[in-house]
């Protein structure tokens, strides 16, 4: 396993923005004006999420006349965002030889 490139992986999801727009990508091809919208931000701030977005090969896009047509390229992307929206109903218990545990007992 490559542990760098995980992170930075990770840093280039890790801002609300960013994880809003990966997560409407997820079942949509969006322009830039149709983000805006969505997460209720000027275009330049759009662009900027697209392009660090872009650059780590998360999304892509095609041309549409005027429109950059952005979508989602890297299949990890999914499975981050379908783990990150799990609910859970508790944490995991502690190992058996952990105090902790049975002091809470």
């Amino acid at each position: 396993m490559d542990y760098r490139q995980m992170a930075e992986f990770l840093k280039v999801m890790a801002h609300p923005h960013r994880l809003e727009i990966l997560k409407k990508l997820e079942n949509d091809v969006l322009c830039v004006s149709d983000m805006e919208n969505i997460l209720s931000t000027g275009q330049s701030n759009i662009s900027h999420h697209l392009s660090l977005l872009r650059r780590a090969g998360l999304v892509d896009y095609y041309i549409d006349g005027k429109l950059r047509c952005y979508f989602l390229k890297d299949p990890k992307v999914l499975d981050i965002l379908n783990s990150l929206g799990k609910q859970y109903a508790e944490d995991l218990p502690a190992p058996a030889c952990c105090p902790v545990r049975n002091s809470k007992s």
